[in-house]
This record gives C-alpha cells, sequence and structure tokens, in this order.
C-alpha cells in the first residue's frame, strides 16, 4: 500500500516522499481507521485524502466550509484529469442536481460540499447511492462547540455518518486543543479515538515579539532589513489603506486588501502580489483563503490576534518553501488595555443577540414562521450601517446564534440569482393573460423552478434564456420589469456573503441562549485572548515551544531562532567571552562590548535602540560604542545606525 500510495502522489502530484505525518495518517485511512489529524498550516493536508481515494478507488466526500478553497481544490483536481465536482449555497438548484448526479452516475472521484448542504433532502437521498470510500472534514475544529470558530451546520456530519455506516472519516485541523481534539471525535462518532499529530514546529520560521510604542518605525525596520516578498496584518480596513500609503511614500511596492475592496479588485490585488508584481500586502485577515505561495519571506502582525489559533495560522502563511523566514508581532504598552476594552465591546448581552436576531430577519424580510433552510445575500457593512451597530458585537451575535443553532453565515461568496412570486397563482395568471409580453417569460420560468411561490429560489438568467429563446440581456431586463411591478421580488446574481436559517423565524421571545453555552464561550473567549497576551508578554520561553505546548505538541523542543533564543545564546556567549575577567571593572567592559558586537552582528541599530536592545546603562553603553568606533569595529552609516565592520 506504502508503493501504492506513493506511485499515486508521483503520477498525479508530482511528489516522491511524503510530508511529515502523511504516511502514517494515509495508511490509517486505506486500513478504515476514523482519524483525527492535527496538521500544521501548510502541512499538505489535502494529500492525506486525495492520494489514499485516487489508490482505492470510490469518492470522496469532503465537508468544507471555504467556498474559496472548494473552488480552488475542484479547479487543482481538474487540471490534474481527476473528476471532482463541488455543491454550495452559491449554486442554483439545477446545478447542485447536475453535481450529484454525476456522483451516483458518473466518474467523479471528490465531492466537496459545504456544511449547510447536509441538511437537504435532496443530498441525503442522492448520498446513500454513491460509492463512498472516505468522509473526509477539513476544518474538523468547526464542529466542536468549544472550538473558536464553531458552526452548528457541521453537527450534520453525525447525521451523515449514520447513512453512510461502513464509510471511515478522516477529520483534519491545523489549530485543535487537546479538549477541543477530544470533541471532535466523540462528535463525529469515532470507532475509537484515533489522532495524528504531526510536530506543529516550523523549523525555518523565526518568531520575534517587538514592544514598542513606535510600532510603525519597527515595521519600516522589518520591510527594509528583510528582502522578499510579505504581509502586514491590520484590524481595521481603514488602517490597511492608511498604512499601504505610509509604505508606498516610503518606496515600497505595496498594496491593500480588505473585505470592502469588489471582488474583482481583490482578486486583482491578490494576484499581483502572488506573481511579485507587488512586493507587501497590507491587509485585514479576511486575506488568507486561498494563499498560495510559498515564498512569503516576513509576516508581520500590526496589531494584535484575538487567539493563539488564528495567529498561528496567519504566521504560517511565511516560510512555506523551507526557507527562514520571519514572523513578528508588534506590541504596544497599550495592547492589553485596547484588547481588554475591545472584548467588553464586542461580547453582547443576552438580550443584545436577540434584538440582533430580530433585526437580522427583518433585514432580510423574513416573517415569523418562514424561513426554514433559506439563504439570503447578506452584506454586514451595510447592515451596521443601516441599524448603527459595532460589527464586531454583530459578529459575536452571529456567532452566539450559530452555537445555538439558528442561522449559519458563510463567507462571501458568487450567488446566483434568485425570485419570490409575490402574487397569488389566479393573480398571475390574470397579468399573463393582460401582460402578452411577459407571458412567455413567466411561462419558463414555472417550467424550469418550483416552489417559487413560498420562498426565494435561485435561478439561472442563461438556462432562462435557453429555454426561452430570449437573450440573457432581455430575461434580465424583464425580471426587472416584473420587479417594478411588484409580481416578483428580484435579487440580481451578485458577490456576497449568505445568511442561512437553520430554522424558521421564531418570535424574538422565544429565542433561546443557553446559559451555559454563553458563559462558556465568553470563558474560552477570555483564555484565548489571556493565551494570546502570555505570549507577547512572554520574556523567558522560546517562542515556537509555546505555540507547540498550546496545541498539545509533546515533541516540542527550543527553535534556536526565535528573538528568545538568539538573545539567550547571545548572553551565553557574552558570559563566556567574559568569564576570565568576572567581576573586575575590565571584565564588565569587555562582556558589554562583546554584546554589542553580537547584537549588531544580527541587525543594524541606531544608539537608542541599541541601548534598548541591550537593557544596560545608556552611558556604558556609549561609552563602549565610542571605544569600539575608535577601534575600527562599528562605524555609524547615512542613516544614522550602527553597522559591524566584519
Amino acid at each position: 500500500m506504502r508503493r501504492r500510495l506513493l506511485a499515486v502522489m508521483e503520477k498525479y502530484w508530482g511528489y516522491n516522499d511524503f510530508r511529515p505525518g502523511q504516511e502514517q495518517i494515509m495508511l490509517a485511512v486505506t486500513e478504515g481507521r476514523d482519524t483525527l489529524a492535527l496538521m500544521p498550516t501548510g502541512g499538505g493536508k489535502s494529500l492525506t485524502y486525495q492520494v489514499p481515494v485516487m489508490a482505492r478507488g470510490g469518492l470522496c466526500i469532503v465537508v468544507t466550509p471555504l467556498i474559496a478553497l472548494m473552488k480552488d481544490q475542484v479547479d487543482r483536481l481538474r487540471r490534474m484529469g481527476i473528476a471532482a465536482v463541488a455543491v454550495h449555497s452559491g449554486q442554483s438548484y439545477t446545478q447542485i442536481d447536475m453535481a450529484l448526479d454525476n456522483c451516483v452516475y458518473g466518474d467523479v472521484r471528490f465531492l466537496y460540499v459545504a456544511p449547510e448542504r447536509l441538511a437537504t433532502e435532496v443530498f441525503r437521498l442522492r448520498v446513500q447511492r454513491m460509492k463512498v470510500s472516505l468522509l473526509a472534514v477539513d476544518e474538523a475544529h468547526c464542529i466542536s462547540q468549544w472550538g473558536y470558530d464553531f458552526r452548528p451546520s457541521y453537527l450534520r456530519i453525525a447525521e451523515l455518518r449514520k447513512l453512510l455506516p461502513d464509510v471511515p472519516v478522516l477529520a483534519l485541523t491545523a489549530s485543535a486543543t487537546g479538549m477541543v481534539a477530544e470533541d471532535i471525535m466523540q462528535r463525529l462518532d469515532f470507532a475509537e479515538p484515533n489522532i495524528i499529530r504531526s510536530s506543529f514546529a516550523r523549523p525555518n520560521l523565526s518568531y520575534a515579539v517587538r514592544h514598542t510604542d513606535d510600532k510603525q518605525e519597527q515595521l519600516m525596520r522589518i520591510v527594509d532589513n528583510v528582502p522578499g516578498s510579505g504581509i502586514v496584518y491590520m484590524r481595521t480596513r481603514e488602517g490597511c489603506e492608511q498604512m499601504a500609503e505610509t509604505l508606498r511614500q516610503a518606496g515600497h511596492s505595496v498594496a491593500f486588501y480588505h473585505a470592502g475592496l469588489p471582488h474583482a479588485e481583490r482578486d486583482m490585488r491578490q494576484e499581483e502580489w502572488t506573481s511579485g508584481k507587488v512586493r507587501i500586502m497590507v491587509a485585514t485577515n479576511a486575506f488568507g483563503m486561498g494563499i498560495d505561495k510559498a515564498d512569503v519571506r516576513f509576516v508581520v502582525h500590526y496589531t494584535m490576534c484575538d487567539s493563539l489559533e488564528s495567529y498561528y495560522q496567519e504566521a504560517g502563511r511565511a516560510g512555506r518553501d523551507g526557507r527562514r523566514s520571519y514572523a513578528v508581532l508588534l506590541v504596544s504598552s497599550e495592547d492589553r488595555h485596547r484588547i481588554e476594552r475591545r472584548f467588553e465591546a464586542e461580547f453582547p448581552t443576552l438580550e443584545t443577540v436577540k434584538a440582533i436576531y430580530e433585526k437580522l430577519c427583518d433585514y432580510v424580510q423574513l416573517a415569523v414562521g418562514d424561513g426554514l433552510y433559506a439563504s439570503f445575500p447578506f452584506n454586514m457593512r451595510e447592515f451596521c450601517s443601516r441599524n448603527h451597530l459595532f460589527a464586531g458585537k454583530v459578529t459575536a451575535a452571529i456567532k452566539l446564534l450559530q452555537q445555538n443553532g439558528y442561522l449559519t453565515l458563510t463567507e462571501e461568496m458568487e450567488n446566483p440569482a434568485r425570485i419570490l412570486f409575490c402574487v397569488s397563482r389566479d393573480d398571475l395568471y390574470r397579468i399573463r393573460v393582460e401582460r402578452n409580453d411577459l407571458d412567455h417569460i413567466i411561462r419558463t420560468v414555472l417550467r424550469l423552478y418550483n416552489g417559487v411561490f413560498t420562498d426565494f429560489r435561485p435561478i439561472d438568467e442563461r438556462e432562462i434564456a435557453t429555454v426561452s429563446g430570449y437573450t440573457v440581456p432581455h430575461v434580465k431586463e424583464l425580471l426587472k420589469r416584473m420587479w417594478q411591478m411588484r409580481i416578483i421580488r428580484y435579487i440580481p446574481s451578485n458577490r456576497s456573503a449568505i445568511l442561512f436559517f437553520d430554522e424558521e423565524r421564531l418570535p424574538t421571545n422565544d429565542i433561546y441562549i443557553s446559559p451555559d453555552t454563553y458563559l462558556r464561550r465568553k470563558q474560552l473567549m477570555t483564555e484565548r485572548f489571556e493565551n494570546m497576551l502570555r505570549y507577547a508578554e512572554n520574556d523567558t520561553q522560546c517562542r515556537s515551544l509555546v505555540l507547540q505546548d498550546y496545541f498539545g505538541d509533546e515533541t516540542a523542543d527550543d527553535c534556536g531562532i526565535c528573538d528568545l533564543c538568539l538573545e539567550k545564546r547571545r548572553r551565553e556567549r557574552a558570559a563566556a567571552a567574559s568569564t576570565p575577567l568576572k567581576n573586575t571593572p575590565e571584565g564588565n567592559r569587555s562582556s558589554l562590548r562583546q554584546t554589542i558586537l553580537d547584537t549588531l552582528r544580527a541587525n543594524s541599530l541606531t544608539g537608542k535602540e541599541l541601548c534598548r536592545e541591550i537593557k544596560s546603562d545608556p552611558t556604558a553603553v556609549a561609552a563602549a560604542v565610542d571605544a569600539l568606533v575608535a577601534e575600527g569595529k562599528i562605524s555609524t552609516a547615512a542613516s544614522g545606525k550602527l553597522i559591524l565592520i566584519e
């Protein structure tokens, strides 16, 4: 089996050996064992289900919430000649129907499906007729209510397992603590516990934390001194735009990226950065999904993440080619208080959650008792602006509503046009008689789509054009005309997030948010903030070791290349060099001079920065610098920085 797996991997992907952990996971899958694979970002997770299925045969169902990545994976597999399809909320019923038919009757090897699709009757009926050999669950931490990104729609995977009782499951995640890992296995109904952990160490990635009240100056030092491409993460859209302009004025090739940009422009900016036309991307955390750039040399977090899970994922986008790269977190003296204030502002009261639920339902014009499994385009910025709400508070409320099974908010994606007839069938017949120009389009729509009188239904304007004989622009014009006449409600095709209702709309007073769930979520959010702050304030333990310990990596050891490991080595060298002259004025001077030389060997610094780095008496540092300049061992560059003369 090992030889067969390697042969498949080389034939389709061009690899002739496994990455750490891949072989063990693939063999467990081929043996039919339920497996939870904990692998770091960029560790080659997708191959652990793709290769075994190509080696053994059958169909693999891949559950993933990341629609952008879903489409990317399907495109890649198709380019390699492997049949793959995707099913998600952004497709019309016709597209979904055709994709599922191909899985039953065709030669499809991989079916990527968004978790909210699992509940639909059309999916449940078809899946039992498919020759499924493996169920892969990507981003498996989403199934745990204690995970940092819990999604109730993931709970339906357990129901899917009942329909496929003899099919093994492979759960994949790059960010699960011990408690979350146990919860994942329980909720996926593992036959027996089986966790395979790859090391979370990134041997080529140097982690660093810079404490400064002048973050901009520190950022400039990094982008000036570290060659190659990089990412600078900011918290706000406005911050992205301002920092991009600052870097541009300093002579750097830079672009900014956030969710407020039009989709086409985001795609263009990402492509320019990926291809190397732009060196630095300044972005919010919206930038990350689908990034496939191996030679990122630095990732700088200008503002702190909410958790070590998200920090590890974002920092891990550096150095995937195995070369030395840097992950730097900038921390100011105000950051702790700022985060604590943000946390209090973002975590809503139970009454606020109910009020936001009511506003969400009103926003999509959903009546009480309607909306079961309905989905609507959703613009977060417009919703917050219309209701004068803070986006962080709305996001937190939606997560609580998701956790309690009321609704799900998907990522932004392409959405088909949708219609809902607003008139009765009798009134519609009268309109067809009176308006001959609309009769043909109405008959075509009714023939192609069911349920258009009870709920918004996705439609395909091209399909309507083909069947009716009209052009696509004429179809759109007729639909708009019926919209203006109040015959239908019409949402043209667009790109937005989707608000998916897992339950019909309830009266606001009937909304129940479990107090235990609420308090536990608040407690876990607090713990994640505190762990992030401890990482930032730690000045003794290896940065990589802290991250590995957090994720339960028992093989963890000091990395030797983070800022604290390098500082430890400098101190040890300085101590060794000064040992013969211990406790003498001459010995202290010699030790300080060696520390200065070692520090400047790593980075060029101004005199002020040198004093801050060494943390010694500034007068003694200045005297030692003067002596080293006089001896010709260091000099001052035009920039004002001290440099080592090798």
